[in-house]
């Protein structure tokens, strides 16, 4: 196999619950996950010469040892001593910076795609195990679809499937500090924490209005504060028919959840008329296949 082409997709969350700060840094979370059908396009190529090639359509972006896309390369190569090279042409979709994990859903790509090109035998177990060392959201990104995830990401419980709806994604022209975000939310002392159960207790009725009723993430305490644009989005959303909207991740993307794709393009088109964000998409969730 000389070349492979993958579809990273996008995540957002249903519930981001955050239960405590760990020694290290890192933050113990309960989180339902959801890929959504909006996609980084992944081309790997295989070179007989070693090294580690990554290009991409945006100008901005890091093509060296601070891609994360770079380092899931690097990681195998070290790894199984792969004497030849590969070329990753990232085609960027999913908006970045945005709470939506393109990066780690790029990395995770990387890790499937080498493990398929090479032959390494790596079970998606291994593959999980590997992830974790990149980042919190890459075993996700492997694993995909509708998934709880506990301790600091890593802890992965796939869930019944989400119910057929219309997703709508829109990220406002600003740019959020994951690490500032909790930060500032260490330094609360209490919040509200979201119906996690209660999330998925709709997926296992197949329920969207309870899924969507019981929606929540804590980090929105903190970043509305600093871009109330945020929730002139949830707003907007709602007003267009939404089921109920809501932060991705630490931000800054909203996305809302609707039972008709009409009410969706409507809202989109309102969120567009109103400037609140240039990137705007209209979609579905992502079901994932389970063994």
């Amino acid at each position: 196999m000389e070349r492979l082409e993958l579809k990273a997709m996008g995540k957002i969350n249903l519930g981001l619950d955050v239960l405590g700060r760990r020694e290290n840094g890192y933050h113990d979370v309960r989180m339902v996950m959801q890929t959504v059908y909006l996609y980084d396009q992944i081309a790997i190529t295989k070179k007989r010469t070693p090294g580690i090639d990554v290009e991409t359509n945006l100008f901005f972006l890091p093509v060296n040892e601070s891609n994360l896309a770079y380092q899931a390369a690097r990681l195998l190569i070290e790894e199984f001593g792969i004497e030849e090279g590969v070329r990753i042409a990232l085609d960027k979709r999913i908006p970045v910076s945005a709470g939506m994990a393109g990066g780690s859903s790029d990395a995770a790509a990387v890790l499937y795609g080498m493990n398929r090109m090479f032959g390494l035998g790596i079970s998606e177990s291994g593959l999980l195990e590997r992830g974790v060392r990149l980042g919190a959201d890459v075993p996700y990104c492997i694993m995909r679809g509708t998934v709880l995830a506990e301790g600091i990401g890593e802890r992965l419980t796939p869930l019944a499937q989400c119910p057929r709806c219309y997703v709508l994604l829109a990220k406002p022209s600003v740019n959020v500090s994951t690490r500032l975000v909790y930060e500032r939310l260490d330094s609360l002392s209490s919040y509200a924490h979201p119906d996690i159960d209660g999330i998925i207790e709709g997926l296992n009725r197949q329920d969207i209005k309870q899924v969507a009723g019981c929606m929540g993430n804590v980090l929105e305490r903190v970043t509305i504060k600093e871009y109330p644009v945020i929730e002139e989005i949830k707003r907007a959303m709602k007003e267009g028919g939404a089921l109920n909207a809501m932060m991705s991740g630490s931000g800054p993307t909203v996305f809302g959840l609707f039972e008709e794709r009409e009410a969706a393009r409507w809202a989109a088109d309102r969120i567009k008329e109103l400037k609140l964000a240039k990137q705007v998409y209209v979609t579905t969730m992502h079901r994932a296949r389970r063994k």
